[in-house]
C-alpha cells in the first residue's frame, strides 16, 4: 500500500478544468478543417454517404477536377504575386513612416498616428469606389500592380502602428553614434536599424502576405480578367459548377485546402520569427 501511495497524484480542479476547457476548444476548431480535408480527399460518389465515411480511402481527383475547372496555376501565381508585392510594398512604406514618427518630433504627430490607427476601423467595400475610379484613372484596373497598389494602403497603418513601438525599443543613441561617425540617413536606416529590426520586418511581412493571400474584395472588385485574378477569387467561379447536389462540394473542398495548407505551413515554419517579433521586439 506504501509503494501504491507514492503514484497517486492529487488533482486540481482548476487546472483539470482548464485543460477539459482547452482540448473543447481545440476540438470545435479542428473538427471543421478535419471535415474540410476529408471532404477535399474524397470522391464525389461518397461525399454525402450514409453513415459519413470518416476515414475515406485518400484520392486526388477532387484537385485534379479543379485544376480543369479553373485556370488554377495562373490564379496561384497572381495570388503568389501579389502577396509577396502587397508585403514587399506596405513594409518598405511602413517602415519609413514609422521611423518618422518614432523619430522626428512632429507637432500633432501623435494625432496623426491615431488618426492612421482609426483608418482601419473602416470596411473595405466602403473604399471600393473610390479605389476603383483612382485604379481606373491610372490605367491599373485589371493588373496585379494595382491590386498590390490598393492591398498595400489598406495594411500600411497597423503595420505603421505595430512598427513604430518596436523603433522606440532601439536606443538612440546607437542612431546618435552612428551619425557623428559621418553616416547619412540611408546608411544609418540600412546598417543599423533594419538589422536590428529583423523579428519585426519579417513578422509583419509574414502577416500582410496572409492578408493579401485571403484578401477577396479587392481581387473580386478589380480584377475581371485570368490576368489579374487569384485564387481567393476562384471560389465564385466553382460556386458555378454543376453538381446533383446544389454546390459542388469536392471543388470547393479542394480549394479551401488548396488556400489554407500554404498558409498553415508558412506560420508552422516561420512561427519562431512570430512569436519573437511580436514579443520581445528588436532588441534582444
Amino acid at each position: 500500500m506504501k509503494i501504491l501511495n507514492r503514484f497517486k497524484f492529487k488533482v486540481n480542479p482548476k487546472i483539470l478544468g482548464l485543460y477539459l476547457g482547452l482540448i473543447l476548444f481545440l476540438f470545435i476548431i479542428l473538427v471543421p478543417f478535419y471535415w474540410l480535408f476529408i471532404s477535399a480527399i474524397t470522391p464525389f460518389n461518397q461525399l454525402f454517404s450514409i453513415p459519413p465515411h470518416y476515414f475515406p480511402k485518400p484520392t486526388l481527383i477532387n484537385f485534379v477536377k479543379l485544376i480543369k475547372e479553373i485556370p488554377f496555376y495562373s490564379y496561384l501565381r497572381n495570388s503568389v504575386l501579389f502577396g509577396i508585392g502587397t508585403s514587399l510594398l506596405s513594409v518598405s512604406v511602413s517602415f519609413l513612416a514609422a521611423y518618422g514618427f518614432a523619430r522626428v518630433a512632429i507637432p500633432g504627430s501623435n494625432i496623426l498616428l491615431l488618426g492612421l490607427v482609426l483608418s482601419m476601423a473602416l470596411p473595405e467595400i466602403v473604399t471600393v469606389v473610390p479605389l476603383f475610379r483612382i485604379l481606373r484613372n491610372l490605367g491599373m484596373i485589371n493588373t496585379i500592380q494595382g491590386l498590390i497598389l490598393v492591398m498595400s494602403s489598406t495594411l500600411v497603418p497597423f503595420t505603421v502602428w505595430v512598427l513604430v513601438s518596436f523603433i522606440k525599443q532601439i536606443p538612440i543613441e546607437i542612431e546618435e553614434a552612428a551619425i557623428i561617425d559621418g553616416a547619412s540617413l540611408p546608411q544609418l536606416l540600412w546598417d543599423i536599424v533594419i538589422p536590428m529590426m529583423k523579428p519585426s520586418l519579417a513578422t509583419t511581412f509574414i502577416i500582410n502576405f496572409i492578408n493579401a493571400w485571403n484578401n477577396l474584395v479587392y481581387p473580386l472588385a478589380f480584377s475581371s480578367t485570368t490576368k489579374a485574378k487569384t485564387l481567393s477569387v476562384s471560389i465564385t467561379e466553382v460556386f458555378q459548377a454543376r453538381s446533383p447536389y446544389g454546390r459542388p462540394w469536392d471543388l470547393i473542398s479542394a480549394l479551401g485546402i488548396t488556400m489554407v495548407v500554404p498558409m498553415v505551413i508558412l506560420v508552422f515554419i516561420s512561427q519562431r520569427a512570430i512569436i519573437t517579433g511580436l514579443t520581445r521586439g528588436a532588441i534582444k
